[in-house]
């Protein structure tokens, strides 16, 4: 059976469908990058506020894809009505849950023309994004916008038909200001530490190079809360499509797997007024960073660790990689050892049992994310982090020079085995180029300022990654991991 409106209600009692009509759904939200972290998480948290109150029904989502890539999603759930199906794994059980919290998609990859249109409506009151950390074109030393981006010089010359997730934010927000309409509110729902005032800045920034007052007027009126986001999503396979065929007998074009866990930590800080997510299990705070931090230092950068190296070693999933012995102490070393250390306390937050529920989310066999995914969409800026705190108060950083070196190692654009790597990074060409150039030389990479910035002149950490790097291109990953495991004792 076809998933769509007409559909819905004649499909089988082991779907759960909303209680609510998707018709009557109208868009409070606009959401940049309506992918599946958007669609597992944020558009979640709405379809149950909705199973709650009729009111919730005006805060649904319009998506809208910026990207190449998203031109499949907006494709895919068009003849779908926007309707999705979310699966849900976790401790041996699979929920299958149809969404219908979009109100609408849109792709503006070629024009943004109409998304500026959407924008102007006096109903749309917040506009989120999930566009990863290329998406806000900023100088990754800096953490400021970065005006050499080709999409922002782009944007400086036609400001009026933006291509980038920042011009398109800025120039609705001057429609607004000259249309004399409220500003809305900014959410970024990206891992960034830090992501409200990273594109709050990036806006401000962006908007003073088009006209001074613009950027005075948004200060003044827009709010940029900052935002914690969790939930391991993979991306969706043929597999999906065809066990949710198979077990439900729904034909979904790109439907959604993802982990039970989900968290949503917001700075509550807004301009227009917001649905009240707290009810469906959002958490409301006044400083959202000290839990940001702490999912960016245990969460992410583990993922980041153990990612590359299991990609050199031919594993396909997480769960394959946290199976693997050397891997798995090797990531629950870095965490007590290196990036926990840097972690202050968080309200209401026993490290040490994150930690373990970290370790247990990643080994979630069910959750079939895989390695290349995470080195392919990630960036080394959130091992990066915890590695410049480090070096600052002058402590080791073996564990995490360890992680960069297999990331370079990847950077290559191969695995061991000859089998292709991919690399979804604003510098992809030029980083691929230095790594093959480079081969157990980190230093051409290093020279890569805007990924790197000074750590070419830190021998704390460029001797460590030396060596590294030049033993998993002499020796291997499986004979490196082991001997780090002999050398550093965990």
């Amino acid at each position: 059976m076809e998933l769509n409106r007409a559909t819905l209600r004649t499909l089988p009692s082991s779907l759960r469908i909303p209680c609510y009509d998707p018709a009557a759904v109208t868009a409070g939200i606009l959401h940049l990058g309506p992918g599946n972290f958007h669609r597992a998480h944020m558009a979640r948290y709405a379809h149950d506020l909705m199973e709650r109150h009729a009111d919730a029904l005006a805060w649904g989502i319009l998506g809208a894809g910026l990207m190449s890539s998203d031109r499949w999603v907006v494709d895919a759930l068009a003849p779908q009505d926007g309707l999705y199906t979310l699966i849900e794994r976790g401790d041996g059980e699979e929920r299958a849950t149809v969404i219908g919290s979009l109100a609408g998609l849109t792709f503006a990859g070629e024009s943004s023309a109409a998304l500026l249109r959407a924008m102007d409506a006096p109903a749309i009151r917040i506009v989120s994004l999930t566009v990863t950390e290329n998406g806000y074109c900023i100088d990754r030393a800096t953490r400021r916008l970065d005006p050499a981006n080709p999409l922002i010089q782009a944007d400086l010359v036609a400001p009026e038909a933006p291509r980038s997730a920042i011009g398109v934010i800025a120039e609705a927000l001057r429609r607004r200001r000259q249309a004399g309409a409220p500003a809305f509110t900014v959410m970024s729902c990206d891992n960034l530490q830090h992501n409200g005032q990273v594109l709050r800045d990036a806006v401000l920034a962006f908007a003073a190079l088009r006209d001074p007052s613009l950027a005075r007027w948004i200060e003044d009126n827009a709010a940029f809360p900052s935002t914690m986001v969790d939930r391991i999503t993979p991306g969706t396979t043929d597999e999906d499509r065809q066990s949710l065929e198979a077990r439900h007998g729904l034909r979904d074009r790109w439907p959604v797997p993802c982990e039970t866990f989900r968290q949503w930590v917001i700075e509550d800080r807004f301009a227009a007024g917001r649905p009240p997510w707290e009810e469906v299990g959002a958490q409301l705070v006044p400083d959202v960073g000290p839990y940001e931090f702490m999912k960016l230092r245990l969460l992410n950068a583990s993922h980041h660790t153990i990612a590359g190296l299991g990609v050199l070693l031919g594993h396909a999933h997480v769960s394959d990689c946290m199976a693997d012995a050397d891997l798995a102490a090797l990531m629950r070393a870095v965490m007590d050892r290196e990036t926990g250390p840097t972690v202050p306390p968080v309200p209401g937050i026993d490290l040490d049992a994150y930690k373990d529920s970290v370790t247990a989310r990643f080994a979630n066999p069910a959750i079939r994310d895989t390695p290349g995914r995470i080195v392919a969409d990630g960036s080394p800026n959130i091992v990066l982090e915890p590695l410049h705190d480090r070096l600052r108060a002058g402590q080791p950083v073996d564990l995490l020079a360890l992680a960069i070196a297999a990331w370079m190692r990847c950077a290559r654009g191969e695995d061991e085995a000859g089998r292709p790597v991919a690399l979804r990074h604003a510098l992809a060409p030029l980083l691929r180029e230095r790594a093959a150039a480079g081969g157990p030389d980190p230093g051409p990479l290093l020279a890569v300022e805007a990924v790197f910035g000074d750590l070419a002149a830190q021998p704390a950490f460029t001797g460590p990654l030396r060596h590294w790097l030049q033993s998993l291109y002499a020796s291997g990953a499986r004979a490196t991991l082991s001997a780090a495991r002999a050398r550093l004792g965990f």
